[in-house]
Order: structure tokens, then sequence, then C-alpha cells
């Protein structure tokens, strides 16, 4: 596999928060972005994603434990069938921006749908967190890590529409922090 492995996503991200996905209040997910220069297509460097949970998500607040990782979207589509090859990756499934990449139950009886946030092909998921769920709150942007998405090479540069800067993400945080007050 290229991308991240099993060691997680390469160093030096471009982090890229989204806040309230689909409306849900404090789902939120980040997109680190990295270059891969090993890729070389026409003498650019092409971007992968690691899509994460964000540091407000209701999952990585005090008290929430998590219970299971799932990535059965439908009984017809899982993510673990995702069977990639070559350069240019055929057999990965293609995502859209609101495509769903796996669910994850809380004990609590929580269930929260993990979106890709980008459109892209999905080049691997996370399969450590099936049996370590506990990885996705203790090192969410590294070792926990949902899955790692290749957006189209004409798309790379623009994929960041819609996303928020750290900075505006903060400004997210303090608004909800100022208005739970």
């Amino acid at each position: 596999r290229e991308g991240a492995g099993a060691a997680g996503p390469p160093p030096h991200p471009s982090l890229w928060p989204l806040a309230d996905v689909k409306g849900r209040p404090c789902e939120d997910f980040c997109v680190l972005q990295h270059s891969n220069r090993r890729h070389n297509n026409y003498n650019s460097s092409c971007r992968i994603c690691v899509i994460t949970l964000a540091e407000a998500h209701p999952l990585l607040q005090n008290g929430k434990t998590i219970k299971s990782v799932n990535y059965q979207i439908s009984p017809n589509c899982s993510r673990l069938q995702n069977k990639v090859s070559g350069k240019s990756k055929r057999g990965a499934q293609f995502l859209t921006e609101l495509a769903p990449l796996c669910r994850i139950s809380s004990t609590d009886g929580e269930e929260y749908t993990i979106y890709s946030c980008i459109r892209g092909r999905l080049i691997e998921v996370n399969e450590n967190i099936l049996s370590n769920p506990a990885i996705l709150q203790e090192k969410p942007s590294t070792e926990g890590y949902i899955a790692v998405v290749l957006p189209k090479f004409e798309e790379s540069k623009s994929i960041t529409q819609g996303l928020l800067t750290q900075e505006e993400y903060e400004e997210v945080l303090f608004k909800r922090h100022n208005n739970s007050a």
C-alpha cells in the first residue's frame, strides 16, 4: 500500500478542519493534506488526504468511550472491500464529499457516521482502529486516522474550498464555547 500505511500518515500535513458536517453540531472532521513527492504526474506533486476526527468531535470529549468501528456502510458496501492496485489506483472506491466512511459507536449508545469530506478515491482505511478503537481518541491525527483519500489530480488544489483554516476553526470553537456558557 502507498499513502499512510500502518505507521500512520506522513509528517507535516496541512490541517483543514470542517465543522458541523451535514448540519450536525460539533460533529467535526479534519482533512490532513500531505504532499506525496513520490507521485510524479507531469512533474507535479499529488496531495493525499487523511481523514481524522477534529478535536471538538463528541467522540474526543471527556467521558466518551468508543465501543466499535464499522466500515460496513450498507448491505452492499464495505469500505474494507476496497482493493487498490497500481499507480492509477485501480479498484479504489470513488467517494463524494458526503460519502460515509464508517460508523463509530460509543458505550453510551450514540452512533456517529464519519464522512469523507472530500471527493476522491479511497486509498485505504485504518483497519487498526477495528481491533483498537481507543487509538481514535488517544492519537486522532496520527495512528487513529480514519482513512486515506486521493483526490483527482485536477481537483487536488481546490479540495480545501469549503474547509476551514485552523484560525477559522478556532473561531468556531470560541463561538460554541461562548454560546454554551
